[in-house]
């Protein structure tokens, strides 16, 4: 892949990916996470569409298991967003050079890249990546 790579070229944008937004209920979340087959997924700020974090299946199912039911009409009134880990798949920006960008995809399975409000324009799979090292 040749260091002046844009990683617009990569990116899978947001109108074509699942996400969620912070309005949704823990089991809103873990039916759209099923239904994709995702094991991660972005959460956006409905309102503004800014990139907040990523929700793994592991946070959905520490935070079950933590409630000590397994009644999901109970997950209804549960923000997503509670269960937010900040640290956890970090946003690139969109002017991010192609050698940082190939670095973080090797540690998680897509990268978040957002624009210059943090604003989720798309991500970036390892399997964009791999694609396109391949051609």
């Amino acid at each position: 892949m040749k260091e002046n790579t844009n990683i617009l070229t990569l990116l899978t944008p947001k109108a074509k990916l699942a996400y969620l937004d912070d309005s949704m209920s823990v089991r809103q979340a873990l039916e759209k996470m099923k239904a994709h087959g995702f094991s991660s997924i972005p959460l956006i700020r409905e309102k503004t569409g800014e990139y907040l974090g990523s929700i793994s299946e592991g946070d959905l199912l520490w935070f079950i298991t933590s409630m000590k039911t397994y009644d999901l009409h109970e997950c209804e009134n549960i923000p997503v967003a509670t269960l937010l880990r900040r640290d956890y798949i970090p946003a690139v920006k969109v002017d991010t050079k192609i050698d940082e960008l190939l670095k973080m995809v090797m540690g998680q399975n897509f990268v978040p890249i957002v624009d210059d409000r943090n604003i989720l324009m798309g991500i970036v799979t390892r399997r964009s990546v791999i694609n396109c090292l391949l051609k």
